[in-house]
């Protein structure tokens, strides 16, 4: 008899999953959520979420397609009712032409990224990422095979990409550059001359796709917003992701989308075809809903989130060894803590930003997250996306916390 081979349980998992990090932000939520259910009063702001409820007309355009029997599967592409909404507004607000098949819905823009990157990066190419960039960005350029090229900013540099560092990064096996303005995790937001200077280095690359995260598109505290689809240079290459998550409280419903060329469109619809189908039929008919409707509950979202930042930054700056910028969208605080890093806490040493976030979470009872998830260690991310008095709370036990360094 052959002697039996002994199995671990992680023998019976893919390579392409064991290489893959899991998520630090939802560790991070959960690692938080199991202090509060043993009695502890965590404050969370790790986790990347409007705290308002859905707006109501939203709600009632959910309602009423439950009523009407919205109840059947929907087009792998989503509603062209909604796709068409989505072109629309691509059009109305940004300028860009996109036709209803360029546009594919899916199931958050998680998603949707996630299928562009499957659907248009080989095994060997790479992606530049300018970095601070959201945890996920990285892990997903590994599920395709490809090869993630980083770029670091930091707060001197406003935490944005500058020319000479894109033009040195893109090599002969360059497929694509990821970029999202306004950005998470550092609120930096590329104003339209930045992004026309970035524009000019890649406009002789017709080999490189832009892929533009744009959800926190509305949470944009300057004014105006520039999307990466509107210079004619290179427009038939850029990909465009948003949804209604952020600007319109919708997390939970999980609708986003591509704006993407034809050709680029249909295979994440064929993608898609394969692994999820449509999304679901009544958050479509809400994000709807969302992108037809009264725009005013974005703007009021968008004012208390700008009071929020000038709140958190104002107190954030008086905490001993951060530094923080004055971030000019979406809802995070990136300070940048070095000078907090080798002090102790009795035996405790600190000696990573990860170090850091653990010791505000079981000391001070804040959950944030370690920078180094964002590709930027020495740093770390809050989300003032809670009220006044959660963040003048949370502050407060930070300021605390880390007085009581040495």
């Amino acid at each position: 008899m052959p002697e039996s081979i002994q199995y671990t349980d992680m023998d019976f998992i893919s390579k392409r999953v064991q290489n893959l990090a899991s998520s630090a932000t939802l560790a991070m939520s959960q690692k938080s959520s199991e202090l509060r259910a043993q009695g502890v009063d965590v404050i969370n702001l790790s986790v990347g979420e409007p705290d308002f409820p859905t707006p109501a007309h939203i709600k009632a355009a959910a309602c009423k397609a439950i009523d009407d029997n919205f109840s059947f599967y929907t087009p792998v592409p989503g509603y062209m009712s909604l796709r068409k909404a989505v072109a629309d507004k691509l059009s109305r607000e940004n300028g860009l032409s996109f036709a209803p098949e360029q546009i594919v819905v899916s199931t958050g823009a998680k998603q949707a990224l996630c299928n562009v990157i499957l659907s248009t990066v080989n095994p060997g190419d790479e992606v530049i990422i300018p970095t601070p960039a959201w945890v996920s960005y990285i892990e997903m350029v590994k599920l395709a095979e490809g090869h993630a090229v980083t770029v670091p900013t930091g707060i001197d540099a406003d935490f944005k990409v500058s020319p000479e560092q894109l033009r040195a990064a893109i090599t002969p096996r360059t497929r694509m550059i990821m970029l999202c303005s306004p950005s998470n995790p550092t609120g930096s937001v590329y104003t339209r001359d930045e992004l026309q200077a970035l524009i000019d280095v890649l406009a002789p690359h017709p080999e490189i796709i832009i892929l533009a995260d744009e959800i926190y598109e509305h949470i944009n505290y300057t004014g105006s917003f520039t999307s990466l689809g509107s210079f004619p240079e290179t427009a038939d290459r850029t990909v465009i992701i948003n949804g209604v998550s952020k600007a319109y409280a919708m997390t939970g419903w999980r609708i986003g989308y591509c704006a993407a060329p034809l050709a680029i469109a249909k295979a994440c619809t064929k993608l898609q075809g394969q692994y999820t189908s449509g999304a679901s039929s009544i958050a479509q008919k809400a994000a709807e809903a969302a992108y037809t409707g009264s725009q005013q509950c974005v703007a009021d979202m968008c004012a208390a989130f700008r009071r929020r930042r000038d709140l958190v930054v104002e107190l954030a700056s008086k905490i001993p060894g951060f530094r923080v910028n004055v971030p000019k969208g979406a809802f995070y605080l990136f300070p940048e803590v070095s000078a907090v890093l080798g002090k102790r806490f009795g035996d405790r040493v600190i000696a990573t930003s990860g170090d850091l976030a653990m010791y505000l979470l079981e000391e001070a009872h804040v959950a944030t997250v370690d920078g180094a998830a964002f590709g930027a260690p020495g740093y770390i991310r809050f989300s003032y996306a809670t009220s006044d008095d959660n963040l003048r709370e949370a502050m407060a036990r930070i300021d605390a916390a880390i007085r009581r360094l040495n």
